[in-house]
């Protein structure tokens, strides 16, 4: 029998900031939409730097999210936060000029594509676009923890 444990509070915050990537989820006009994300993580917020496109779009909608993180080692050795939240689009020059300095501080090599764009096949210029989500929910279990020992 596998033991899943709680994580508490700072188990959850060392695993946010050491992975740096998780599933998006957001849903509009009751579809939902999961995708592959990066994200930064200063407590207590997490930031998502991206590209306009569909999950774009349904934040601006619903700004109601979910991330989900999971570090796993074998199917016995795993940890996993879900974080629920508001997406907040980032707009305010000072905002997005202090946000993108952290961001950039954390995947330093994200710099160069900030001051590139491109036109794609059907003529759309590669729009980047800040988030900041406000988390109002966490929690994480991991089969780490002392009872799984």
């Amino acid at each position: 029998m596998l033991d899943i444990d709680e994580m508490g509070t700072k188990e959850m915050h060392d695993l946010l900031q050491k992975v740096g990537h998780g599933h998006l989820g957001c849903a509009l006009e009751g579809h939902p939409y999961v995708v592959p994300m990066h994200y930064y993580f200063e407590e207590p917020n997490i930031y998502i730097f991206t590209t306009l496109g569909m999950k774009t779009k349904y934040m601006d909608a619903n700004p109601e999210v979910c991330l989900q993180v999971e570090e796993v080692h074998d199917l016995k050795h795993w940890r996993s936060v879900t974080v629920t939240g508001r997406a907040e689009h980032i707009t305010l020059q000072q905002d997005i000029d202090r946000v993108m300095q952290f961001v950039k501080t954390q995947n330093p090599t994200l710099s160069p594509a900030i001051n590139r764009t491109w036109i794609d096949a059907w003529g759309r210029a590669e729009v980047m676009a800040l988030y900041r989500i406000h988390p109002s929910e966490m929690s994480g279990r991991t089969t780490d923890g002392v009872s799984s020992q």
